[in-house]
């Protein structure tokens, strides 16, 4: 019999669950489909995620978490409720214990929404960890020791960065420009050039299959369909990876800025460390064509992609259940 403690990476694009003595055994989209006169749920997360964008007057599909943090309470407390219920740790008689990863700025209020929601979905006791440092824990990183480590976590709704010694986050930022904001720029660079209109899901298969933040990058095109917005017919457009990258600018240039500050208030020993260990990147970010590259420019510094960046942040709530007990209830 397992224990009852589960980690929890509450993402704005994906939720992703850690059993310990299971490892991870749930990634979904963050993702609820509701009937709008009745709040009955129909669909949660990747089933409903494919609704995105396809459904009738009667039902919407939400995504109830937004730049990191709960958007909407009773659809997140929905959610979170499927989601405990489908890796099988709840029952009548057990409460499970829950780690919860949040990013670093938030608001105590928020931190409360975030607790209150996980309490209401059947915990027994919540615990917050900044997800910096489950990143880092999770991408290998030994940040209990005198040293400095970096990490850069870029999310589907923040970008988080953090430098971490002795267990603890020294100097950190957290930005609202991720996943999201890159689909964003897509959609709106789209509309600009080609008048053009495409939906969440089409942005967002643009960047996972053409995007490249580097000039002269990946060399690829894509066919996508949309509305036109003259004629308000269907339309079929051709773009570039270097289009992409255009679009993109300003907000990986906006990520860069933010790390450059973070270094900027390190203390010079733990700098020196950053110069010899370099900085991880994780979260799905990471894996833009030619960020590494241009991060390392800009910093002056190594800069490497963890091993499954997408999967540090579970990964570090699963070790860090070995030590529960050791993990503040109170804000981080």
């Amino acid at each position: 019999m397992f224990s009852k403690d589960i980690g929890i990476d509450l993402g704005t694009a994906n939720v992703l669950i850690h059993v310990k003595g299971r490892g991870v055994v749930l990634n979904e989209p963050s993702v609820v489909t509701l009937e709008t006169d009745t709040k009955r749920v129909l669909a949660v997360g990747e089933e409903a995620r494919r609704m995105i964008g396809r459904t009738p007057e009667n039902i919407v599909a939400i995504r109830p978490l937004r730049d990191g943090v709960i958007a909407d309470f009773e659809v997140t407390e929905l959610m979170l409720k499927y989601f405990i219920n489908k890796v099988g740790v709840r029952n009548w008689y057990s409460h499970p214990r829950i780690l919860i990863c949040a990013p670093t700025n938030i608001t105590s209020v928020e931190q409360k929404s975030i607790r209150e929601a996980a309490e209401r979905s059947g915990a027994k006791e919540v615990f917050l960890e900044a997800e910096p440092k489950a990143a880092a824990i999770g991408a290998g990183m030994n940040i209990y020791e005198p040293s400095g480590n970096m990490v850069i976590d870029i999310g589907g709704g923040t970008s988080d960065i953090a430098v971490l010694s002795l267990g603890d986050i020294v100097t950190s930022s957290s930005l609202k420009v991720a996943g999201d904001k890159f689909d964003d720029a897509i959609m709106r660079h789209i509309k600009n050039e080609y008048k053009l209109l495409i939906g969440e899901r089409t942005a967002e298969d643009i960047k996972i299959n053409i995007a490249t933040v580097r000039p002269g990058g990946i060399q690829r095109e894509m066919d996508i369909r949309g509305r036109d917005m003259v004629t308000g017919l269907p339309k079929t457009v051709t773009i570039t990876a270097n289009e992409v990258q255009a679009a993109l600018s300003d907000t990986i240039l906006s990520i860069v800025a933010s790390a450059k500050v973070v270094l900027e208030q390190t203390p010079p020993e733990l700098s020196a460390d950053i110069i010899d260990r370099g900085v991880i990147l994780t979260g799905g970010g990471a894996l833009l064509d030619g960020l590494e590259e241009l991060l390392s420019q800009e910093l002056h510094v190594p800069v490497l992609v963890a091993e499954d960046p997408m999967h540090c942040v579970v990964k570090g709530t699963g070790i860090m259940l070995n030590n529960l007990d050791k993990v503040s209830k109170k804000k981080f």
